[in-house]
């Protein structure tokens, strides 16, 4: 981060405590506690409900569009969870409000507990190597988390979460194309305060959460937070002992809040993770071709022989808020923020004791970013405009060891060793405001412009002798560099966004909506300059060809936008309804295959911008209330329900074909040529129906309330890759959760009991797959080559390394765990 980065922010925020202290801005007196923070306004909204999102009658107050409003008046799709109820729900993470939001994918990524997949409406991405931009954005209290890795928050000490579906660019810093997860923590309290928070359960799972505050003058407040998160394994690591799917995490964060006056709130926050869990490998879902390991009948065991690097995961960072009012219309905010993580992890493709396909990484990131806006809430017109800088770096250094090839080509300990380095520096300018034509009819317009400068730089070797050095190897170089390259390139976009909203009462809203999401381009961080294609013909590969070859071009997507939001019944029926439809542009695609260039085996990066794709579907989310005190003052039945319908499709796929028709029969001979495969392609992650429905039944006891709850969901087909695979796909399945939680009466005291997945369901979440397959249909064959006897035959043989890469990640079994928690 650039000094004058930082001093620039420090200007920006030392100006805004300056202001504080002007006499010319006259201000109604405000309560203490209620500050000018919208945050703090959501906050205090929110507190009289105790029952979070299975109340009925009361309105849930978010900060979707950058001011405190009821999500019944918000014209966006937003889901929102308190953190009451997730503490209610057993919730442990961000991914499991997966399962009850609509059109919504959130996973553990593979190697790691922390590194996250997100997808919205179809659009994310799951591959964490630096160069690849996120699709959905997650923010903590405000502040865009550029990369996945250590974006898996744990779920304590969490005031609300809030999912916005679709392109968000208007209202917030960073511009995301799919979507935006803001997770927003607890604000501390007016008075000296104390919670604890334990689980213990199944797998020796044992939590512990702490957190306090206090003020120091009426001015002042101060707070800190820790957890002790921990788990044993689901499986084993059969070749080395070590535990497979465990937990082993740390993580604090400290506050302090200063509220010197109604007109200024300032947050300072710092927090960290150490997350000390043993690799996390797949599963094998084929014998091995070379050695003939049969397949293990436990999908949470593994015989992966790689453990070096030492899984080590370290993420920390801090943020500086600002707020300043000036006068009853304008406020100003300034989020200044640094972040850094590192993720060391041994990626055992093949789940083999053999260095097959042996992938040791270690990830690093870092971000400063700052954010400056100014809130305008007048009596018609409201709104934020904002400026936006963020300077982030991606570096990691991975190897794919190939020492089964290595001893057919007689180079021992084979390895193809890959450097990335990616800076972006981006800037925007945004803003979104909203006209009351009418006390009935409003109208927003919103526009950003957005600079990404991406500077890229992509070295990779062959080395002799196993892993590099910097991976904890002896590995030296053989051969000049199969890559040497450093490239920058700036994308640039103006992203408009509209919408009019009509409220013909106070308990229904009609809203319509436009908006462009764009993401810009980069440089393949696998990409390899010998396999560059020679266009010209000149038997030369020249600086533009290869250029060419490794940059990827920006994504953009056109989205509308019909929904309905309603109050029936006395508050007793809520309802959320959206319709949308999605003009995808220039799809990024990436990932890697096996290859031989020059004589030698290796794996190549192929990122390609796959052409078009449209997204249209619906999404329902339903709060009822059957029945109130019923068996008592307080007793309730509650029922909640999701829907969502994505009708995903390729419109274009082109890809350069050779050897098979356009069609995938084979054609020996036939060259290479771009074929639209478009018919024979999926998009990833994206089932095309999500449901849930929770029952919830409350009622007094002993001086209390006892809460019995389950829920039940269900996603369809899921495609883990843009190919299918018959391997990895996983077919619809239906999830079982339920709870017991009994609170005393002030909230002091809280048990429950929590059951995830009670039918112990088996289901895939992600993969790799390294196989011959046909590259038209995507079938796996025994041969892509015209020479070979069984060319295009159907069958399974490996594309890279010998045994033959099928390795399945899955979701967590079922598991039931005891909650305590004490609040002082």
């Amino acid at each position: 981060m650039a000094r004058s980065n930082l001093f620039t922010a420090l200007k920006i925020g030392t100006a805004l405590a300056a202001l504080a202290g002007a006499p010319a801005f006259a201000q109604t007196e405000q309560p203490a506690g209620t500050g000018v923070s919208d945050e703090q306004e959501a906050v205090a909204a929110n507190a009289a409900n105790d029952e979070g999102l299975s109340a009925q009658g009361q309105e849930i107050v978010v900060t979707a569009r950058r001011r405190a409003e009821s999500l019944q008046d918000v014209p966006i799709a937003v889901t929102a969870y308190s953190g009451e109820a997730l503490e209610r729900q057993g919730a442990l993470d961000i991914t499991d409000i997966s399962d009850t939001t609509p059109n919504v994918t959130l996973e553990t990524s593979r190697g790691s507990n922390t590194t996250l997949t997100a997808f919205i409406r179809g659009v994310g991405q799951q591959d964490p190597v630096a160069g690849f931009e996120a699709g959905v954005g997650v923010y903590l209290d405000d502040v865009f988390l550029n990369r996945p890795q250590a974006a898996v928050l744990d779920i304590y000490d969490v005031e609300r979460i809030e999912v916005l579906r679709g392109p968000q660019g208007t209202l917030y810093g960073r511009n995301t194309i799919g979507g935006a997860i803001k997770y927003v923590t607890r604000r501390l309290d007016q008075d000296p305060s104390i919670r604890a928070r334990a689980n213990l359960g199944m797998f020796r799972q044992a939590d512990l959460i702490l957190s306090a505050s206090t003020p120091l003058t009426d001015a002042i407040r101060v707070g800190a937070s820790g957890a002790r998160l921990s788990r044993g394994g689901f499986g084993e690591n059969l070749n080395n002992g070590l535990e497979n799917y465990n937990r082993d995490l740390w993580a604090t964060r400290g506050t302090v809040e200063l509220e010197p006056n109604s007109n200024l709130f300032v947050r300072l926050s710092a927090d960290y993770t150490k997350d000390n869990s043993d690799p996390r490998n797949g599963h094998r879902l084929i014998p091995s071709l070379l050695t003939g390991a049969p397949v293990l009948s436990n999908p949470y065991f593994t015989r992966a022989g790689l453990n070096t690097p030492e899984q080590d995961i370290e993420a920390y960072g801090g943020a500086a808020r600002i707020e300043l009012r000036l006068g009853e219309a304008i406020t100003l905010r300034n989020i200044t923020a640094y972040r850094k993580d590192r993720t060391a992890t041994p990626i055992d493709f093949d789940s083999l004791p053999t260095a097959d396909v042996d992938v040791p990484a270690i990830y690093r990131n870092k971000q400063f970013s700052n954010e400056f806006q100014v809130v305008y809430e007048g009596p018609r017109l409201q709104g934020v405009a904002g400026v936006y800088y963020l300077d982030a770096n991606a570096n990691n250094i991975f190897d794919v060891i190939l020492a089964t090839t290595g001893a057919l080509i007689g180079i021992p300990g084979f390895t193809a060793s890959t450097f990335g380095d990616v800076d972006t520096k981006t800037w925007a300018v945004f803003g979104d405001f909203t006209f009351d034509v009418t006390e009935q009819l409003s109208v927003s317009l919103g526009g950003r412009y957005t600079n990404d400068k991406r500077t890229g730089t992509v070295i990779r070797k062959n080395l002799a002798g196993g892993a590099s050095p910097a991976l904890g190897g002896a590995g030296v170089q053989v051969g000049a560099l199969t890559s040497n390259f450093t490239g920058d390139k700036t994308f640039k976009q103006f992203t408009p966004r509209a919408s009019i909203s009509f409220e013909p009462n106070d308990e229904n809203t009609f809203y319509a909506s436009y908006s462009k999401g764009f993401k810009g381009g980069g440089f393949d961080p696998r990409g390899l300059s010998t396999a560059a294609p020679d266009l010209n013909g000149n038997g030369t590969r020249e600086a533009n060809e290869i250029f060419d070859y490794f940059l990827f071009e920006p994504e953009k997507v056109d989205s509308y936008e019909l929904g309905y939001k309603a109050a029936m019944f006395d508050r007793r029926l809520r309802l959320a309804l959206a319709g949308f439809y999605a003009n995808y542009k220039d799809v990024q695609v990436p990932g890697s295959v096996g290859a031989v260039v020059n004589g030698i085996p290796t794996f190549v990066g192929v990122t390609t911008n796959a052409g078009k794709a449209t997204f249209k579907g619906l999404e329902a989310e339903m709060q009822a209330t059957l029945a109130r005190d019923f068996a008592g003052e307080g007793s309730r039945l509650n029922l909640t329900g999701t829907l969502g319908y994505l009708d995903a499709q390729y419109d274009e796929f082109v890809t350069n074909v050779a050897n098979f028709s356009a069609t995938g029969a084979p054609a020996a001979g036939t060259a290479a040529r771009p074929v639209d495969v478009a018919d024979f392609r999926r998009i990833q992650n994206t089932p095309k129906w999500t449901l849930s429905g929770t029952v919830d039944y409350g009622f007094p006891l002993a001086t209390g309330d006892l809460s019995v709850s389950s829920t039940v969901s269900y996603r369809s087909k899921t495609f883990q890759f843009e190919t299918p695979s018959p391997f990895l796909d996983q077919p619809g399945y239906t999830l079982v959760d339920a709870g017991v939680v009994w609170t005393s009466e002030g909230d002091r005291f809280t048990i429950g009991l929590h059951g995830k997945n009670l039918t112990d369901k088996q289901y895939i979440t992600s993969g790799y797959q390294f196989l011959a397959i046909n590259p038209v249909t995507g079938a796996p064959v025994r041969s892509v080559a015209p020479a070979s006897p069984v060319f295009a035959q159907p069958g399974v043989a490996p594309s890279l390394g010998r045994e033959g890469v099928v390795t399945a990640f899955y979701g967590n079994p079922r598991q039931v765990f005891l909650s305590l928690g004490v609040k002082f």
